[in-house]
């Protein structure tokens, strides 16, 4: 049963990231290692260790790209077709165009924005397969113009990928999809290997061994972020309506025994109604043996005295996804400081956001909405800053730049500006 506890009795030191487990460290470092020097022959051991099968090629071919959307109905095509038209449009309006700055004295100074030319994009296929995932990740890569983009995504017992997940990657435009999961997977977009190769930049979620992998070769490559387990914090007051609450709490809970379902509300009366509607639903959940151990050893109702209480904690806190269940949730939006991703009145529910509305749902968990963003498609350009003096214009800042330069002790700095004045 989920814990109702008082705002004095919480300690936000559990809100820090966990402290790093050496095992899980060396153990991906082993695999990233082995990957890094066998190439396709360490990636074909590590597919038969850990997915239970044997593969000779790993990519994805036309012929299994057209059985699986064959596969697929017909009805959630449509729908995938229609949530992925949103995610581009939300998506596209992130664009940016180049900035140019002319000085009336010769000086011209710029910033271009380039994609980068080779991305990987990881997409689960453990216990559950994430065709959204796919969208939320290619649709921004598109956007920014990415030529080459890798998907990889861990085989079955038969050697194939789930035919949603592939019906997803052809609407969405990807033809470079490989049949590997798991850390080696990481390794091999970071260093490439016979079959698969190397990107430059590495998004998408994944379980602890993805994560750590993404983290170990993170300076190799870019990556997106280390993310956690996924996390929802409701701020309810008195009015909200319980089986609301409930059902987004265990929505959250029912994706990983590590979840973290937490609500933040001042009335006690509707904590305890929340925590009684949950026992009421979880029983009916696919996965409610998942959403159980969530529910116990990670949920939480933290009662506050008061709206600011509740805020502060939650910026404190800064969850991956805030739902704003309050009577003036447009007005309480500039009240957040620190969220991935903000879900507005009793009407917005998050899988709004995870499926169909357009925003992006590859977001930074643990804390680290407080420096870091939603996936989007600045994480796939590279800025190219330039410059250009004239003869007159070098002159007129010649002076204070060598100035600058000696200050520092760099002469030489100095010398190459002197050289073209003098």
């Amino acid at each position: 049963m989920i814990r109702i506890k008082n705002f004095s009795d919480i300690n936000l030191k559990q809100n820090v990231f966990a402290a790093q487990d050496a095992e899980l460290t060396e153990y991906v470092a082993g695999i990233i290692a082995d990957v890094r020097e066998g190439g396709d022959l360490a990636l074909r051991a590590y597919t038969a260790k850990f997915d239970g099968v044997e593969l000779e090629a790993f990519a994805v071919t036309e012929e299994e790209m057209e059985e699986a959307v064959r596969s697929v109905e017909k009805d959630f095509i449509a729908v995938l077709e229609e949530a992925g038209d949103n995610i581009y449009q939300f998506h596209e309006k992130q664009k940016r165009d180049d900035l140019i700055i002319f000085d009336e004295g010769g000086k011209i100074l710029g910033q271009r924005y380039s994609p980068i030319e080779r991305v990987g994009l990881y997409i689960p296929g453990g216990t559950a397969a994430y065709p959204s995932t796919v969208l939320m990740t290619v649709t921004p890569a598109k956007i920014a113009g990415c030529k080459k983009i890798s998907l990889v995504s861990p085989p079955d017992k038969e050697g194939k990928i789930s035919p949603v997940i592939l019906a997803a990657a052809k609407i969405a435009g990807v033809d470079r999809i490989y049949k590997v999961g798991g850390a080696q997977a990481i390794a091999a977009l970071a260093y490439g290997t016979e079959s698969i190769e190397r990107v430059y930049k590495i998004v998408g979620p994944g379980n602890r061994y993805v994560a750590e992998a993404k983290r170990q070769v993170s300076g190799i490559v870019g990556i997106d972020m280390v993310a956690g387990p996924s996390e929802i914090l409701i701020i309810a007051e008195a009015g909200a309506n319980p089986d609301f609450i409930a059902a987004d709490l265990l929505s959250q809970a029912e994706h990983d025994v590590f979840a973290r379902p937490i609500l933040l509300t001042t009335d006690e009366e509707l904590a305890v109604k929340v925590r009684e509607r949950i026992e009421v639903m979880l029983p009916s959940l696919q996965r409610q043996a998942i959403a159980r151990r969530s529910i116990d050893e990670e949920g939480l109702i933290v009662l506050c005295a008061s709206k600011k209480q509740m805020f502060d904690l939650a910026n404190e806190i800064a969850p991956e996804h805030l739902e704003l269940m309050t009577k003036n949730p447009l007005a309480d939006l500039g009240l957040v400081k620190n969220a991935a991703s903000v879900f507005l009145g009793e009407y917005t529910p998050e899988p709004t956001g995870d499926y169909f509305s357009g925003v992006n749902h590859t977001l930074p968990t643990s804390g680290t909405a407080k420096f870091s963003n939603p996936l989007s498609v600045d994480d796939f350009i590279k800025k190219i800053q330039f410059s250009y003096y004239s003869k007159e214009a070098l002159a007129k800042d010649a002076g204070a730049i060598m100035y600058f330069a000696e200050k520092e002790g760099l002469t030489g700095h100095a010398r190459s500006i002197k050289e073209r004045i003098e």
